[in-house]
């Protein structure tokens, strides 16, 4: 055998056994995340109370971003045009994890980015105020219990809000990644997405947009740092930035949890036609 020959035969044996890897990591990757979680929409009063409180709890007692409030909940005047999502611990049943989309239909409802943070947009072709109410929502809130940080890796300053700690995680140790935190940013898409949203936006920390490129996700930063709850920046992120660059483990999830998201959109928004002007009243004034 001619040493060409034998390069080309490396080559290829090569690039199969990477496929054959990243065929096992997109298997171990979803398999791992159904078996023990769950991605579930708030669809009755029970689920979107529990939202409230578990923001409560972290947002309000933990950080302190937000006053304590009488009733333990913590709701703002963006809820009563936000869908939230969950992520539930099949084990022992707790809810693990909550996320919201804002998502505005009236001409008058404004995300959080545009009343508290606009002048922070520089982006101007990325300005929300482009596009169509319909068009457009922002993912915020995002909050992870305590009692779901126990991992010594998941005891740092913003993991209740779903920042990854790079130091701890490398991709050959998933048995150690935060899935709560990477279902929840999945099935805020999955809604998106599910529900025909070209643009979304988020205000974050620059270290937490750092952290989901982890997984491939790349946000488009379209302003600066600016002093709010912290160093944070205002981000954009459509379906084609989503996809386009997310590894093949990770795509395997989101689809798996698109699945699921799609199965509950029917109960879901006849729950909100019902009910959702009963559900925030009186609405609390504060910010997002």
């Amino acid at each position: 055998m001619s040493n060409l020959t034998r390069r080309v035969s490396k080559s290829k044996l090569g690039k199969l056994f990477k496929g054959y890897q990243q065929l096992r990591e997109a298997h171990y990757i979803s398999s791992h995340f159904s078996t023990y979680l769950t991605p579930e929409l708030a669809s009755s009063h029970e689920l979107r109370d529990e939202v409230f409180r578990i923001r409560h709890k972290v947002y309000c007692e933990e950080l302190k971003f937000e006053p304590i409030a009488a009733d333990g909940l913590e709701i703002d005047e963006f809820d009563q045009f936000s869908r939230h999502c969950l992520i539930r611990h099949l084990n022992s049943n707790e809810l693990a994890g909550t996320v919201r989309i804002v998502r505005p239909l009236q001409d008058h409802e404004q995300l959080p980015i545009e009343k508290y943070c606009l002048n922070s947009i520089t982006r101007q072709d990325l300005n929300p105020r482009n596009f169509d109410r319909k068009e457009i929502c922002e993912i915020s809130r995002l909050a992870v219990p305590a009692q779901f940080r126990r991992r010594q890796m998941d005891r740092f300053a913003g993991a209740a809000t779903g920042v990854i700690n790079q130091q701890a995680y490398s991709e050959t140790e998933l048995r150690c990644f935060p899935f709560i935190a990477i279902g929840l940013y999945f099935a805020a898409a999955a809604t998106a997405i599910e529900a025909n949203i070209s643009h979304a936006f988020v205000m974050m920390e620059p270290r937490l947009a750092r952290s989901m490129s982890f997984v491939g996700i790349k946000f488009e930063q379209i302003g600066p740092v600016v002093d709010y709850h912290g160093k944070r920046a205002p981000y954009y992120i459509n379906r084609e930035l989503l996809i386009s660059s997310m590894k093949p483990g990770f795509a395997v999830m989101l689809d798996a949890i698109r699945d699921n998201i799609r199965d509950q959109l029917p109960a879901t928004e006849a729950f909100y036609e019902r009910e959702l002007k009963h559900l925030c009243e009186p609405l609390k004034q504060v910010a997002p």
